[in-house]
């Protein structure tokens, strides 16, 4: 049966433009698990803010078989990965074929569509290889998110960028603006050459959203081996070096991104201004614009809270809190054999762990440590969570060290499974949200905006989305950063001081000393979060800002009309 499609809902008059939005990962619901981490999430909220804006934009991801992974325990509860097929019947199946060339082999390559209304979101292509008229190499292209295998990385990116465009050869439906999340898609700049023969037409349609300033966000691969497995989409070598694509060799993925889109942003103010900084000297690149991330209220927010909080009803506020306490403990008695208390100030540290997030940071000072969790007169409870990548051994024994630590205290504990589920607990359950990274390497950090659309109150280092929030003891609490160029070593135990004061000379004392001025900065906090922080006003501003380029310019497939 022959697939068909137009874009099932009428876009609002502001938001005509046709916009393809290609990204990695998408977390739009706990059982479509196809995402990481924060990028998932950010690309979830936007899907679901121009569902609800009516926005005339249509996703394209892909479908993998194991999804990111399973975070499960070994035997002795450290940190375990299991890779398990998922199988998903909501979706539909196009049964569009076409193929598609990677690694010097044809693979052929299909689509699923996840209809609007099964999860209120603007429709999402999601391309698979996995077919039989591929051999194992083929199919593998769409087996795991962010595959250790670096040929495999890079079929991904060849199968999101260039099959992500040809997939439109097949619909009944033209984009007028390519946005590609991050630069996994960049093959869609080549494919989009291929059909325009000119650079000026691509930089006229396509623009791009840089996440992170981290080596491991912005990478550099081998120029010869992209070459071999078709990345640059049959682009002549002398066209990828008159752009000066590549260097000693490598090109860099951000670098190329910024020179072939028309027009890029950063995602927070301060990461703007870094974006700026770091690639100031790597002209020309496309102009550089800011667009703050943001979450999804309607998805997030705790909405009784925010009718008690109306309501100005005080005592059912807190209630409301213990009650979310009460429900996120049930999970922690689960894994962990913990019962904690509701009435009991309790911490999350919850977040992708990556080494400049520093899910240890609280363990640096081990006596400072022993002296918080084992005050009986003003008592904590920790709780941590977060997915290392499946083989970012560094980081997996951070988690197995934090697993160590809940076997010696009762009101301490780590959690499996850090997915949209057991977020959505943890920002509820959580009276204190923590976040404190390295300064300028948190690009946004979108998970303390939907913690404080929970009641959570954030405890921060000021980096990223986090400035252009915090009013310090107001709406939320500043972690005094040391000076980031300091060494690594330095600078974490500067900043762990600094954490270890916030905590012990204000926080504590507030929680158990001033509950009312703790439930104040609780409501300031639930007040000042939205609409800023709501993905509608990101959603907005992406067409507004971004997607506003000039119209694409005529061109024609003459190898003469290029640059």
């Amino acid at each position: 049966m022959k697939f068909t499609f137009s874009h099932p809902y009428a876009p609002a008059q502001e938001y005509e433009r046709p916009v393809a939005y290609f990204c990695m990962e998408f977390a739009i619901h706990q059982c479509l698990k196809l995402y990481s981490g924060g990028l998932g999430y950010l690309a979830g909220s936007h899907l679901r803010s121009a569902f609800a804006l009516r926005q005339n934009l249509v996703g394209v991801g892909i479908l993998w078989k194991y999804g990111y992974y399973d975070q499960v325990r070994k035997e002795d509860q450290g940190m375990g990965v299991l890779f398990q097929e998922k199988v998903y019947g909501f979706l539909e199946p196009t049964n569009i074929k076409f193929p598609l060339e990677i690694n010097q082999r044809t693979v052929w390559v299909t689509a699923y569509y996840l209809n609007p209304e099964t999860f209120k979101t603007a429709p999402l292509f999601l391309l698979s290889t996995d077919l039989p008229e591929n051999d194992y190499l083929g199919r593998s292209a769409c087996f795991r998110l962010y595959d250790s295998n670096p040929e495999n990385r890079i079929a991904a990116d060849i199968l999101l960028g260039a099959g992500g465009c040809r997939l439109f050869d097949y619909l009944n439906w033209k984009p007028e603006v390519w946005h590609f999340n991050e630069s996994h898609a960049l093959p869609l700049a080549f494919a989009l050459y291929q059909k325009s023969g000119s650079w000026d037409a691509v930089r006229s349609q396509l623009v791009f959203t840089n996440h992170t300033p981290e080596p491991s966000g912005n990478q550099e691969t081998d120029y010869y081996q992209l070459e071999r497995m078709g990345f640059f989409q049959g682009v002549p070598a002398t066209e990828i070096e008159g752009l000066g694509l590549a260097r000693n060799g490598m090109l860099n993925h951000t670098m190329a991104a910024l020179r072939l889109a028309g027009l890029a942003n950063g995602v927070s103010a301060m990461h703007h201004e870094t974006l700026e900084r770091m690639w100031k000297d790597t002209e020309p690149i496309c102009p550089i614009i800011q667009i703050t991330n943001a979450q999804d209220a309607k998805f997030w927010a705790d909405h009784e809270m925010y009718r008690l909080l109306a309501e100005n009803s005080n005592g059912a506020l807190m209630e409301r809190k213990k009650a979310n306490k009460r429900i996120l403990f049930e999970e922690v008695a689960d894994q962990n054999g913990e019962l904690y208390d509701e009435n009991i100030l309790t911490i999350v540290f919850a977040k992708r762990f990556a080494g400049y997030k520093r899910a240890e940071l609280l363990l640096a000072d081990q006596e400072r440590f022993e002296r918080l969790v084992k005050n009986k007169e003003r008592p904590v409870q920790i709780i941590w969570a977060g997915k290392p990548y499946p083989m970012d051994y560094q980081n997996i024994a951070i988690f197995d060290r934090i697993v160590q630590l809940y076997k010696q205290y009762y009101n301490c504990s780590i959690l499996v499974g850090y997915e949209l589920k057991l977020s959505k607990l943890l920002k509820a359950g959580a009276d204190v949200w923590l976040n404190v990274p390295r300064l300028t390497h948190e690009a946004s950090g979108t998970s303390g905006m939907s913690a404080a659309m929970n009641g959570a109150i954030n405890l921060s280092i000021p980096d990223g989305w986090y400035p252009e929030f915090v009013k310090d003891g107001e709406n939320g609490f500043t972690v005094p950063p040391a000076d980031p160029s300091l060494p690594d070593h330095q600078l974490d135990e500067s900043d762990a001081a600094s954490l270890y004061d916030q905590l012990e000379n204000r926080l504590i004392p507030m929680y158990y000393d001033k509950p009312e001025q703790w439930l104040d900065v609780m409501k300031r906090s639930l007040t000042d979060i939205t609409p800023y922080f709501d993905s509608k006003r990101m959603a907005d501003e992406y067409y507004r800002k971004l997607y506003a380029l000039q119209r694409p310019v005529a061109t024609n497939n003459l190898p003469n009309n290029a640059e």
